[in-house]
């Protein structure tokens, strides 16, 4: 009986503990809200034999996001498709450059349907006064009208990151 009120009071101490410096982590976390615009510039459809009208796709986009501070990014994202009749899968990592030379770097996930899309992910590496940077990147976006001559479509989105540095 002392054995399974020990496991209790000791499961009790470690949600507690979790939830109290999960709480500090989440209070020091700093909050960059974005526009986005993109633009294809290359991109390989590679059909797949298993469904009518299934393809995979490697692409290229390049763009810049304007963030609620007044920064703006330019940003290069290669991205990965899976997409069959207008929805699918996609998995892109974003590398946005910023006026002084500083990166942040992400790998996000999403799906898309038609032509909304919305995607989930993490910042994976950081430059400059990024340097340590942790934290997760959220996007919806939507796709504009594909136009004559363009390689990939043009995307306009809105986003957060949501991000803690090292203590200095």
């Amino acid at each position: 009986m002392a054995t399974k009120k020990l496991i209790w009071v000791l499961s009790g101490f470690f949600v507690v503990s979790a939830w109290v410096f999960g709480s500090v982590v989440l209070g020091n976390a700093e909050i960059l809200n974005f526009k986005s615009y993109t633009y294809g510039v290359k991109q390989e459809i590679v059909p797949v034999s298993d469904k009518e009208i299934h393809n995979l796709a490697l692409s290229v986009r390049r763009g810049f996001y304007l963030f609620e501070n007044g920064e703006v990014a330019t940003v290069f994202l290669p991205q990965i498709m899976d997409f069959s009749k207008g929805e699918g899968s996609y998995t892109t990592y974003g590398t946005y450059t910023f006026a002084d030379g500083a990166t942040i770097s992400t790998k996000v996930q999403g799906t898309w349907s038609g032509v909304a899309a919305s995607a989930k992910g993490e910042i994976i590496k950081g430059t400059g006064r990024f340097e340590g940077i942790k934290g997760t990147v959220s996007i919806k976006s939507k796709n504009l009208p594909l136009e004559k001559g363009e390689v990939g479509g043009k995307i306009i989105g809105e986003g957060t990151i949501t991000y803690t540095l090292p203590a200095k």
